[in-house]
């Protein structure tokens, strides 16, 4: 017969005897904030970005273009924790505050 160690072993009744703990749900109104103000900085740079390049603002195509790029970088993961904050403020299933990264 092998010889175990059961000191360091998990079981159902050691899950079962750990304290409970409540899972704070709150919105991080900071992190939202950075995140709708990244959401509109970035669908302005989009819109500038392409009436520049249209127009030929800045004497070529290339600030206009540059603008229009800058303004997607913002804008998607802008879109996405506004998203992520949306759906957690509305229920939806699977999503959580929690989900959204302190700044």
């Amino acid at each position: 017969m092998a010889y175990v160690d059961h000191a360091f072993s998990i079981s159902d009744e050691d899950i079962m005897m750990e304290t409970s703990y409540t899972v704070n749900n709150r919105p991080p109104f900071k992190e939202i904030g950075l995140a709708v103000a990244l959401l509109v900085f970035g669908t302005i740079g989009i819109i500038l970005g392409i009436f520049m390049a249209y127009n030929k603002i800045g004497g070529d195509r290339a600030h206009g273009l540059f603008f229009a790029i800058l303004g997607a970088i913002l804008f998607i993961p802008g879109f996405y924790y506004t998203r992520i904050a949306y759906y957690a403020y509305k229920g939806y299933k699977g999503f959580s505050f929690s989900n959204i990264p302190a700044v």
